[in-house]
């Protein structure tokens, strides 16, 4: 999500204590009881079927992305590596973006606080540093001995994540969208070395994302497995993330606290998607915000972009069809309000559509400016708006 900086994450707290219920039953009698027990009844979805589908789906998408870096690894070092073995790779990079750039709605909580954004999803990549890595034998060589471990605990996030990996999987030079093409067979061995050792570590950084939400006991035995063997299973997995949320646990003294905590996680990401993601390349002054290009190997910068608004439908309207969901308890209050949102959602997705891919070099077109004023304005402003009214 973020560009090479410090990631801020940023709680929204509120300091409401909640009012005790007559006779010790759970029929709320006051509105602000009532607007509690409301906004417990949509969290619990929110969690379970956006944010943990999320992160169990992006999971699964890496664990399967890292079994076919392996078998492009293991053809190479035959002689046999095909076309056919990058493209597969490819693919599967491109679903784990998906399900990645689906969470990007709430980046709270463990992608904060374990830094797990920056760590897979900085840009632009560090080409520099890369060649130097690659040429430097003493650091492959522990590389090759260490994988995931030495990646991730001594490289800089410029040479981390999807963006490392998409260099890798794909020609540099792409420039039509209708006929993407992938990284030659020609790699060096300490490329792919890189390369495999580079995806590991992003895979074991989602599956920490995922049980951290839901608890360790709660993800797969196989998921459990690769955390112990990298060690990381010792983290703060207990109970998992989402009891927090879904108990009105610190650091939320109520629901009325967690529903604004996934509120300021959509406009968070709204504004970041209008005004930095599209909005710096698109006013661009200076070579480096020019350069400021989200998954520009795989042309996949437009993708990237929808999602993310995407990922705020699904917080704000459920992902599933029947969940409670934020939506129904602002059409209750506020009718207009709440149209305003779904039409906002949907103009982003539309104005962000209309801008020809490659992304960059359509950065400043009409169709990119028109998106940051309708994503980094008009869809910011009415989530303020929302924000505003689950406050009262």
């Amino acid at each position: 999500m973020k560009k090479l900086f410090s990631y801020a994450c940023v709680l929204a707290v509120a300091a409401l204590g909640m009012t005790a219920c007559n006779g010790g039953n759970n029929t709320p009698d006051t509105p602000a009881d009532a607007n509690e027990e409301a906004y417990k009844n949509i969290i619990t979805p929110y969690v379970d079927n956006t944010v943990i589908a999320t992160y169990r789906s992006l999971g699964d998408a890496t664990v399967e992305l890292y079994e076919a870096v392996e078998t492009m690894f293991e053809h190479f070092e035959k002689g046999s590596l095909t076309e056919a073995d990058i493209k597969a790779a490819a693919d599967e990079w491109v679903k784990a973006r998906r399900y990645w750039e689906l969470s990007e709605a709430f980046l709270y909580g463990p992608a904060g606080d374990y830094s797990i954004d920056p760590h897979i999803d900085s840009w632009p990549l560090a080409k520099d540093e890369m060649d130097a890595l690659l040429g430097d034998a003493t650091r492959m060589q522990r590389i090759e001995e260490d994988g995931a471990d030495y990646v991730g605990n001594f490289l800089g996030y410029g040479l981390l994540g999807f963006h490392a990996i998409e260099y890798m999987l794909y020609a540099p030079d792409n420039a039509d969208k209708s006929n993407v093409r992938y990284h030659s067979t020609a790699y060096t061995r300490p490329e792919l070395v890189y390369t495999l050792a580079v995806t590991e570590d992003l895979m074991l950084q989602t599956l920490v994302l995922e049980a951290s939400w839901a608890g360790i006991d709660n993800v797969s035995k196989e998921k459990r497995e690769l955390l112990e063997e990298a060690e990381l299973e010792n983290r703060d997995f207990a109970a998992g993330y989402a009891s927090l949320m879904k108990n009105a646990q610190a650091p939320y003294s109520t629901y009325k606290a967690a529903v604004e905590e996934l509120v300021q996680g959509c406009i968070d990401i709204a504004d970041e998607v209008g005004n930095t993601k599209i909005g710096t390349p698109a006013n661009a002054s200076s070579e480096e915000d020019r350069n400021y290009i989200e998954s520009p190997y795989a042309l996949n910068s437009i993708e990237d972009f929808q999602d993310n608004i995407r990922s705020i439908q699904n917080a704000y309207l459920g992902s599933n069809a029947g969940d409670a969901c934020l939506s129904d308890i602002i059409k209750q209050r506020n009718a207009d309000l709440d149209a305003r949102c779904r039409e906002a959602l949907e103009n982003s997705i539309k104005a962000i559509a209309a801008i020809p891919e490659p992304f960059a070099a359509n950065a400043k077109s009409s169709e990119a400016q028109n998106a940051v004023k309708v994503v980094g304005t008009d869809l910011v402003d009415v989530l303020e708006e929302i924000y505003t009214e689950v406050g009262k």
